[in-house]
């Protein structure tokens, strides 16, 4: 009996069993919801029809809402993995939500008219202004799969960094535009349902008129046109029905995130395979996907507070989707790898140009000292002026500088210890790993900024680990690699996210953090600074040769004699020490850690000890810069350093990825 009975056990569960159990799963948490809410402390006599209220023009119309957009962002996954032939392409990897809430939020501080003429028309616009940078990016390629994703999530990053720009900068909207931008699902009526059900009808229609071309599709260029497609008009077509599609989603209820990536993928798992299939699955598992995440986040709050914005709620597995999805996509030819540490051309003798580098940084230090803008405009401080400005300008522009200085050798650590140039802090998910670190440490010790930079190390350090486990199998590639970091953190970032929403004094410290503000940059901060780059960057020049060996490969340096897990473990932990005194200091998004050393290699500095010189000059020098430029742009208010050096490290890491695949010169 029991042989006979194994195999049955053994046999995947049928997609009919699979469908019935996520819909009972759907409709047992919508009923849990409704059973479980709190009673209102009010006479029975009006506590009935208030509860009726809330039961039909609140409870009902956001489960309605999250079906209709989890099958809307579905619908729009799948149509952009068709047209892109792209496994991963979705509309939050590929920028679409991000340009849409980009676009929301300049029109809401700048242009609030254009919001009530057309809110959804302000979303589609900026939607289709972040896919047509993302597909201008990387046409040159090929469309090739991790470069359009790559390119669409650096897309991503700084519109993020440009809109909490602008909600900084116009303080009075920053509270409602932090909450809409998280994703909250919250309904006070049936408005949000009946604006977008029609939208998904319609769109849905369109998609299956576009049945035949989807097919051919997926088939490559020459023959799709020997059938007859026209593949231009087609992809066209296609890609505007699935940008119209997040873009009305995103008007609607914010950033929901990884929604559409999920779906498609998991319509495949449970057997979808043909487009006619596909259309069917996609759309119902983004809805039972998005509903039962809601459903979650509400069951697990207290009282009538969600336990997490939804749209940071399906961040959460973002993360770890990318991660599995990661190895299905073909990994670029061996001709498109980067040269990782080849300089485009040597420096005979560093120094003099060190130098010149380091006069260059007191130059800008002195520059950021003095001159300003005040009420009566630009002017100069001198003498008393001076006197009276130096304990503000002086803290943080040496705390802006200790941060960058530590970047740039941390930057350069992880890129030799890789061998990829596009390695970092930021890209890589480790300064996002130290937000989960400080996080964990705000809950469980008493506040300070001594368990602050413990609790960022920790985090820190273990992304970082992480990171270099991947970059040790084989096949990861530089870009994969990169892609694993983007997903690292998007996961961090997701889990900070959730503790945000609490609304408590963690937040908001972590909302400082996040921000990367050095306003109230003091003693302390300069003394961490200074030490932290006295402490962790000196030792450094003694393990020069370690950093010379590493990117020859693990072969070649146990060969000459080097002890490769022992290196990789001290200089992961000094790297990880550096990230997290840097993200203490100006928040975890500033790219300086990938653009400082790269710079240093392109402009000729080969050998470790120069490139890490030049590294930490570099470094120091672009935050130096970014501080007093921050000071100046917005006056009176002041972007927060962080933030602005994203804003010159973001276009940097297009341009890097956009000459990926050809040898620097």
């Amino acid at each position: 009996m029991a042989e006979a009975i194994m195999p049955m056990r053994s046999q995947p569960l049928r997609p009919s069993v699979i469908w019935l159990a996520a819909a009972l799963v759907t409709v047992a948490l919508f009923a849990a919801i409704v059973m479980t809410r709190p009673s209102l402390t009010a006479p029975a006599e009006l506590a009935r029809p208030l509860e009726a209220i809330l039961l039909w023009h609140s409870l009902v119309p956001r489960s309605v809402t999250a079906l209709i957009c989890g099958a809307a962002l579905g619908l729009a996954g799948l149509l952009l993995q068709r047209v892109l032939r792209n496994p991963i392409a979705d509309a939050s990897t590929l920028g679409v939500v991000s340009g849409a809430q980009l676009a929301l939020t300049v029109a809401t501080a700048f242009a609030p008219a254009a919001i009530v003429v057309s809110r959804e028309g302000v979303a589609l616009a900026g939607a289709v202004a972040a896919v047509a940078l993302v597909l201008g990016l990387s046409w040159r390629r090929g469309l090739e799969p991790l470069t359009v994703v790559l390119s669409g999530m650096v897309v991503a990053l700084l519109a993020a960094a440009l809109s909490a720009t602008v909600i900084l900068a116009k303080g009075e909207y920053m509270l409602s535009l932090f909450i809409w931008g998280a994703g909250s699902l919250n309904q006070q009526s049936w408005d949000g349902a009946l604006s977008l059900g029609p939208c998904l009808l319609l769109s849905w229609l369109a998609a299956a008129l576009l049945l035949r071309p989807l097919a051919l599709l997926s088939l490559d260029d020459g023959t799709a046109r020997s059938l007859g497609l026209a593949l231009h008009a087609t992809r066209i077509a296609v890609l505007g029905v699935a940008i119209w599609l997040a873009a009305s989603v995103t008007a609607e209820v914010g950033v929901i995130g990884f929604v559409g990536l999920a779906a498609p993928a998991l319509a495949r798992e449970i057997g979808a395979r043909t487009p006619r299939q596909l259309l069917l699955a996609a759309p119902a598992v983004g809805a039972l996907l998005l509903s039962i995440t809601d459903s979650a986040v509400q069951l697990l709050g207290s009282g009538f507070a969600d336990f997490a914005p939804t749209g940071a709620a399906t961040a959460l597995f973002g993360g770890p989707l990318l991660l599995w999805l990661m190895h299905r996509v073909p990994p670029a030819p061996l001709a498109q790898s980067v040269d990782a540490m080849a300089p485009t051309r040597r420096i005979a003798r560093p120094w003099p140009r060190l130098a010149a580098l380091a006069a260059a940084i007191a130059a800008i230090a002195v520059l950021g000292l003095v001159l300003g803008r005040g009420p009566q405009g630009w002017g100069l401080a001198t003498g008393d002026l001076l006197a009276e400005l130096l304990p503000f300008r002086g803290p943080r522009l040496i705390a802006a500088g200790a941060a960058g200085a530590l970047l740039g050798a941390a930057g350069c650590l992880m890129q030799r210890l890789t061998a990829n140039p596009l390695a970092g802090p930021e890209v890589l998910g480790v300064s996002a790993g130290g937000g989960v670190g400080l996080t964990l440490a705000l809950a469980l010790l008493p506040f300070s900024p001594f368990s602050m930079l413990i609790g960022i190390a920790g985090g820190s350090l273990g992304v970082l680990l992480i990171m270099l486990v991947l970059a040790g199998r084989p096949g990861i590639g530089s870009q994969r690699l990169l892609l694993a970091g983007i997903a690292m953190g998007a996961l961090c970032m997701a889990l900070v996210s959730t503790a945000l929403a609490k609304g408590d004094l963690r937040a908001y410290v972590l909302l400082t953090w996040l921000s990367g503000s050095t306003n109230r940059a003091g003693e302390i901060e300069v003394w961490v600074g200074l030490v932290g780059c006295l402490v962790l960057i000196a030792p450094l020049f003694l393990a020069t040769r370690w950093l010379d060996l590493m990117p020859l490969g693990e072969a070649t340096s146990r060969s000459l004699g080097l002890g490769v897990e022992r290196s990789r473990l001290v200089l992961a932990a000094v790297a990880a020490l550096a990230t997290a005194v840097a993200s203490l200091l100006i928040g975890p998004l500033s790219l300086i850690g990938l653009i400082a050393p790269h710079l240093a290699r392109l402009a000729g500095f080969a050998r470790a000890r120069d490139q890490l010189v030049a590294s930490i000059l570099t470094g120091c020098g672009v935050m130096i810069l970014a501080d007093w430029l921050a000071r100046l742009v917005a006056f009176p208010y002041q972007v927060p350093t962080g933030l602005f050096a994203a804003l010159i490290g973001g276009p940097y890491l297009i341009w890097l990825l956009n000459r990926t695949g050809r040898r620097h010169g």
